[in-house]
């Protein structure tokens, strides 16, 4: 593939001569091996208009210069989790009191020259310098001037500056030049995986999975999915429909959402839901209608899988009782 080869030919050539011995750590005070945060979008390294991760994959997006350590919802957002320094240095300049409306038309303008929202950049030794950018409004914990080790909280993941869902965005740089923690000398190929990384233990490459499922009476609203509120946890016996949704993150084209609604007597749906286009969030659901007697007491399970080339890459399962 063209793209392929214009990786080979010039990504080895694109890293600086790099410091030995600096090291980091993932910015997020979170598993990102569990449900509650994972990577979103990585350093886009194609020079071309097309994009490719350090895995040649899709998670990015033309021009992406970072990591995007991402919550599922904004109602983990408000939970309340922290943005923290991914090694020891100096705090060189910060920033706070930018909302969290997250990006949009409407709110293009007020965020321009203020991209990375509220946001804290360390100096380290050697010419390295880390950035952490979309941090919550008001909770920015550290002053300009001070020493942090690593881990010290910075503030909280929020939704702040040009961000279309919560997470902190971290970017590296040596000498002003930015680099791709996960191939920091550039020897990057698609035949040949990069054989150097700046972390001290580099996060699982999650390909694509699912971030909720929940059970619904209706079909619903695309907002309310993304902000954790979807879900509805008391359901009557007499309502008029049962929906599951499954919510997910890095799709690619003939990917399949595999949904499947489980009654206390039998399954009552299982539907196979194909995606035309690479998506980086999007959500499907299945439902059925409540004909004229109540639905069966008891326990519902829905389960939703991701299918990829015919594996399936995440699955995850929901349970309510209808009493």
């Amino acid at each position: 593939m063209i793209k392929r080869a214009i990786l080979a030919l010039l990504i080895p050539f694109a890293g600086p001569a790099l410091a030995e011995g600096f090291l980091i750590h993932p910015p997020i005070d979170c598993d990102l091996t569990g449900p509650d945060c994972y990577i979103q979008q990585y350093m886009d390294l194609d020079p071309t208009t097309g994009v490719t991760d350090y895995q040649c994959q899709s998670l990015s997006y033309e021009g992406h210069k970072g990591t995007d350590f991402a919550l599922p919802t904004r109602k983990h957002m408000t939970e309340g989790v922290a943005v923290i320094a991914s090694a020891p240095g100096t705090i060189t300049s910060l920033r706070d009191g930018m909302p969290d409306t997250g990006f949009s038309d409407e709110t293009a303008a007020s965020v321009k020259g203020r991209e990375c929202g509220n946001g804290v950049v360390i100096r380290h030794a050697d010419g390295w310098e880390t950035q952490y950018c979309h941090l919550r409004q008001g909770s920015v914990t550290i002053t300009k001037g001070q020493h942090v080790q690593t881990g010290t909280p910075l503030g909280l993941v929020g939704q702040s500056g040009r961000a279309a869902f919560p997470h902190v965005h971290l970017s590296v740089r040596k000498d002003g030049v930015k680099i791709d923690p996960f191939d920091p000398d550039g020897t990057l190929t698609c035949a040949t995986p990069a054989d150097s990384t700046l972390w001290a233990d580099p996060p699982a490459y999650r390909p694509g999975g699912l971030l909720d499922i929940g059970f619904a009476t209706a079909i619903p609203d695309y907002a309310d999915i993304k902000a954790g509120t979807a879900s509805q946890t008391n359901i009557s016996t007499i309502a008029p429909a049962l929906v599951l949704y499954g919510f997910t993150f890095g799709t690619r084209a003939n990917d399949i959402l595999r949904l499947t609604l489980q009654g206390p007597e039998t399954t009552i749906l299982t539907q196979d839901l194909t995606f035309e286009r690479p998506q980086a969030q999007s959500f499907r659901a299945i439902g059925k209608k409540r004909r004229h007697a109540p639905w069966p007491k008891g326990a519902y399970t829905g389960t939703a899988a991701l299918i990829r080339s015919g594996a399936v890459i995440d699955t995850r399962s929901t349970q309510i009782t209808l009493r």
